[in-house]
């Protein structure tokens, strides 16, 4: 088991791939095939397109402020794909890949960052829960999905991801302390990409690693390359077949670098260095596993170039289709939060209404 060569204690951190997509550990390579892994990488790629569109768009005012995701790709998609059908994932705000994995439309992502409520409206079987801002709350709620599953007599895993700075939240610690004592079938994933939007990692806790965090509540953790694609599939396979068999909760540290803005409101160059951005440029975990689908000859620098071609023109048209929608309605903002609505938020939409009468 991977938790005991790399968990909390041992300070090793699990890879089967290195940087230059040269394979270290083919006794730990996940039993996919290459067209799988390719698939895989395909909706990284497409990750780094709808990203990049995303960024072009909010330069030209034409999107709300956006959170990148560049870097963490692998990050997200190899911990979305080892999940099962029926799992529920619950994000914070930077998990795109994720997302686009798990069937949540493009339209419906870009949706959310234009501003329109809808865009946190998902098919009733995409088990994906809305875009949580206010920092580890969503936390909280995994638990209580994946308790409700161990009452319901279910067999579903619950998949929750967290960015470092998170992990320096009562939230977090509550979650975790909630999931070890109820043995509730959940997996955190810390997507450590070395920055709470300013602070860097080293400044926000003394702890060597932060998958250390898991030892107080009792819970397995593993170190994992948080840009080694395989390493990530392998790490949350693991620890969602033990969720799903009854051994409870895991703490995987997802070890990665945000290579851009925390959001397009940051300047990254006011608190860090450009070496440090160049040395995990090297690490990019699209290049690194396209290195490795190049050389088991089911890739090749033309088919990157027509597949980035066709994902860049498709998230383009995405975002005219979205644009064309128009401005959100006011009233979509009171209508869509609680399934019965509160008496207060009633209160300010009959003042909303009687505002709108009285402006006529």
């Amino acid at each position: 088991m991977l938790v005991e060569q790399y968990g909390p204690l041992h300070g090793n951190m699990f890879q089967i791939m290195d940087e230059n997509g040269i394979i270290l550990r083919p006794d730990l390579v996940p039993e996919l095939s290459d067209q799988e892994w390719l698939e895989l990488y395909k909706v990284m790629v497409k990750t780094r397109c709808a990203d990049d569109n995303a960024l072009k768009l909010q330069r030209q005012g034409r999107m709300l402020t956006y959170a990148p995701n560049t870097g963490q790709e692998a990050a997200q998609v190899g911990s979305a794909a080892a999940m099962a059908e029926k799992d529920w994932l619950v994000p914070a705000f930077r998990e795109l890949g994720a997302w686009l994995l798990r069937g949540v439309d493009l339209e419906k992502v870009y949706l959310y960052w234009y501003g329109n409520e809808f865009g946190s409206q998902f098919p009733e079987h995409v088990r994906v829960l809305p875009i949580a801002v206010p920092i580890a709350s969503q936390l909280q709620h995994a638990v209580g999905i994946a308790m409700a599953s161990n009452i319901k007599g279910e067999k579903d895993v619950t998949v929750a991801y967290v960015g470092d700075g998170g992990t320096s939240t009562g939230d977090f610690n509550e979650a975790l302390n909630f999931a070890g004592v109820f043995n509730a079938p959940v997996v955190f994933i810390i997507q450590n990409n070395q920055y709470a939007i300013s602070v860097a990692r080293q400044k926000q806790t003394r702890a060597e690693t932060l998958v250390q965090k898991a030892v107080a509540a009792g819970i397995p953790g593993i170190l994992a390359d948080g840009n080694d694609l395989m390493a990530m599939y392998a790490a949350t396979k693991e620890a969602v077949e033990r969720a799903r068999s009854g051994g409870g909760p895991t703490l995987i540290e997802a070890y990665t670098y945000r290579l851009g803005a925390h959001t397009t409101s940051d300047d990254p160059t006011k608190y860090r260095q450009d070496e440090e951005v160049e040395q995990w440029q090297v690490k990019d975990p699209i290049r690194r596993m396209k290195a490795y689908l190049t050389k088991r000859g089911v890739w090749s620098e033309g088919d990157d170039l027509s597949l980035i071609e066709q994902y860049s023109q498709e998230a383009l048209e995405v975002f005219r289709k979205v644009e064309a929608s128009g401005e959100t309605r006011l009233e979509d903002i009171f209508h869509y939060h609680f399934q019965e609505t509160p008496a207060h938020l009633t209160e300010q939409y009959e003042e909303y209404v009687q505002y709108l009468k009285e402006v006529e």
